[in-house]
């Protein structure tokens, strides 16, 4: 379940020491469930300033201008019609200043880009009755804090109302929300009746104004000390890793970023690591495109890796992380969000997961698809030696192939699909359907991991004068990692205290989640001996801010939980146990090796890397007596080509089936869940993804070349 932490910045979230602030910000990393929101006297381009700081976590709201400003944290563009409310009656900055220049103990703060209000400096022996009543005569309202500051508001305006409203339009719950602040213009946030701290070294006079309210916790601690004690005290926040003494952050120079030529170039929209303002870090699966290419790479495989960079991250002077040859496409935060919050997550994915009437399609937001995409090309193109191979990755990079063709007619060009292919007619609802087809036939060739997505990708390009090559490589795991790290963690393994199904998977409508919790309900209707001993656990960490796509699915599937527990919990006992944040990977291990059964239940899926990864932890336990767990695999994953002999395959758009299928999977004996293991473990295979890659990339270099970009 979302958590909401609405906090001020000047005095609370930029407040503390230094070591404090990057304990919270490394808190906040580890659990994406919680959403910053900034609460603050700022306006817009102050806190684009604020966001340079490495240490300054990214909100998914800003609430500016003390509350006459409500904005997305993605693109910085007005939450409507929110903003558009608390801004009205205002009679605009000249009226008010010249209504108030008879009071020449204000002093007007021309330093202060300033919207939706007037700010002004005012000692506290000056704050008057006459001067708050011609405020009033205004039809304004006003603030004053830190016995300095002055602020002249819209008669709706202040932050309390502006989170009210944020919070009725994006369905939060008092309980779910912490409000943190250290100054009287926070006051109005903290009558909410929401959970709220107030840091230590706050005002005064804001101490004095709460000093009734049970509901507020006093820190002990300032700034952004105070508001990871009142985390923890909610049980927001896990432990703390040990990570020794808290560094400074540190940007050595590094050598220089790889340069041209190369006679290979790998392009992903993603960097295989993360910047967290201190160092690089690695994904938290060993599995996954991410890691095997890294593996590739370390491996020897010679060439550089072109990927993007955002945000603060595409201004610093970063270091090489672990050595990997990366050279990277800057692009602005307005950008990024366009291209891959809305043209990929909005426009492209429902179609790839054959949801097409879910696509929400925007020129806007094509327009940023279109420029990302000509930055790589144009990139990949200064990074290629005469004759090169380009293997390019999924999706996001769809218009590269086309680009880069008239730029650059030598190259060999290769793209792996890790997502399904729709069919021809999903396919063509979009409405780039031409766009895209022209560049796709562009490739030398197309790669897959199953045939039945090759051959949608075959008959989508029919018609088209020239045909890349296309080829099936499905994706294997690391094996040798998860079964290290399974025999690690078994002597560990948590006794069982009932049957235990098990769902690792982001945030996503494809997941089916909602149907799996609406299966639990009617299994549980139908079945009475498993109330109170079955429990369905959903690891469902949340998608990156700046992602719209899922809200409606994250709403309705915890009001969907909620339903169902009140329904049926018992005691200390309810069936569905939601988690909803990433988990490490020793963390996933264990929950691998104390599942009953793994519930994999995706519309579509290119392939699923859980079903393998749940198989090879099974497969190092000795399970001598209830046998090893059951995989049950939708039929529409990639993975269901490999292991569907051994699987109990499911069809998620059936409630009957889902249900039906995961009962069977619970009834099974020990004597069968190992036969199923065993073949399991068969079908799963030794390949290492890194030789994977190397199949692939000699594939890309020995194909028949496109000889001239095709005409639709």
């Amino acid at each position: 379940m979302s958590r909401i932490l609405v906090t001020d910045l000047d005095g609370t979230l930029l407040g503390g020491t230094h070591g404090d602030r990057i304990r919270l910000r490394d808190a906040l990393a580890r659990h994406p469930e919680v959403t910053p929101v900034f609460a603050t006297g700022r306006g817009p381009a102050s806190i684009r300033e604020v966001l340079r700081d490495p240490l300054v976590p990214r909100p998914r709201w800003i609430i500016a201008d003390v509350g006459a400003t409500v904005i997305d944290g993605t693109d910085f563009t007005p939450v409507d019609p929110v903003q558009e409310q608390l801004r009205a009656g205002w009679p605009g900055p000249d009226r008010v200043r010249a209504a108030l220049r008879r009071f020449p103990a204000l002093a007007y703060q021309h330093g202060v880009v300033q919207n939706g209000r007037c700010s002004y400096h005012l000692a506290p022996d000056a704050l008057t009755d006459d001067l708050t009543a011609a405020v009033d005569a205004l039809g304004c309202t006003w603030v004053y804090s830190a016995d300095r500051y002055f602020d002249v508001l819209p008669p709706m305006a202040s932050k309390g109302n502006a989170l009210q409203a944020l919070a009725a339009k994006l369905g939060w719950q008092p309980e779910h929300i912490l409000v943190a602040g250290d100054s009287l213009n926070d006051l109005s946030m903290f009558r909410l009746g929401t959970h709220a701290v107030v840091v230590s070294e706050a005002e005064p006079a804001l101490l004095t104004a709460l000093a009734e309210d049970p509901l507020v916790h006093r820190a002990d601690r300032a700034g952004a000390g105070g508001i990871h004690t009142a985390l923890r005290r909610l049980g927001w926040l896990s432990p703390d890793p040990d990570p020794g003494p808290a560094r400074a952050p540190h940007r050595p120079a590094g050598p220089d970023l790889p340069a041209g030529p190369h006679s290979l170039v790998v392009a992903y929209h993603r960097p295989p690591h993360h910047w967290n303002g201190d160092s690089w870090q690695p994904p938290r699966s060993p599995n996954g495109i991410l890691p095997t290419l890294s593996s590739a790479f370390a491996d020897g495989l010679p060439g550089v890796w072109v990927t993007a960079l955002t945000g603060r991250d595409r201004l610093a002077p970063l270091p090489q992380p672990t050595a990997l040859p990366l050279s990277p496409v800057p692009l602005d935060t307005a950008t990024w969000g366009g291209y891959f919050h809305r043209a990929c997550k909005e426009t492209l994915w429902p179609v790839l997961m054959s949801e097409p009437d879910r696509a929400v399609h925007d020129e806007r937001a094509w327009a940023d698809y279109r420029t990302v995409n000509a930055r790589f090309a144009e990139h990949i193109s200064t990074q290629a030696a005469p004759g090169a191979t380009v293997w390019l990755h999924d999706y996001n990079l769809w218009l590269v192939p086309g680009l880069l063709r008239r730029r650059r007619p030598d190259l060999r060009i290769g793209l792996f699909h890790h997502t399904p292919f729709p069919a021809p007619e999903v396919f063509a609802a979009l409405p780039v359907s031409d766009e895209l087809r022209h560049s796709l036939g562009c490739l030398d060739w197309a790669g897959f991991h199953t045939e039945d997505f090759a051959e949608h990708f075959r008959r989508t390009l029919a018609g088209l004068s020239v045909q890349p090559h296309t080829a099936v490589h499905p994706l294997g795991i690391d094996r040798p990692s998860v079964e290290e790290l399974a025999r690690l963690r078994a002597p560990h393994r948590r006794p069982a205290t009932g049957r235990l199904v098990l769902s690792v998977e982001r945030l996503d409508y494809a997941k089916a989640p909602i149907q799996k919790v609406d299966a639990i309900d009617h299994l549980l209707a139908l079945r009475p001996e498993l109330r109170g001993r079955l429990t369905f656990r959903l690891v469902c960490p949340p998608p990156e801010p700046g992602i719209t796509a899922y809200d409606t699915t994250r709403h309705l599937l915890e009001r969907r939980i909620a339903d169902v527990n009140a329904a049926w919990r018992q005691g200390d006992w309810q069936p569905v146990d939601y988690l909803p944040r990433s988990l490490s990977a020793a963390e996933v291990i264990d929950e691998y090796l104390a599942a009953d059964v793994l519930w994999v239940t995706s519309l579509q899926d290119g392939m699923n890397l859980t079903a393998k990864e749940f198989t090879a932890a099974q497969t190092t336990l000795p399970h001598p007596n209830s046998g090893p767990g059951v995989l049950v695999l939708s039929r529409h994953t990639g993975a269901a080509t490999e292991l569907g002999p051994a699987a109990l395959l499911t069809d998620p758009r059936s409630l009957d089936d889902l249900s039906t299928v995961l009962a069977r999977a619970l009834d099974l004996g020990p004597a069968e869940r190992r036969a199923r293991m065993d073949r399991l473990s068969r079908l799963l295979g030794h390949e290492r993804p890194a030789d994977w890659a190397t199949r692939i990339v000699h594939g890309i270099r020995t194909c028949t070349p496109c000889p001239t970009a095709p005409t639709a």
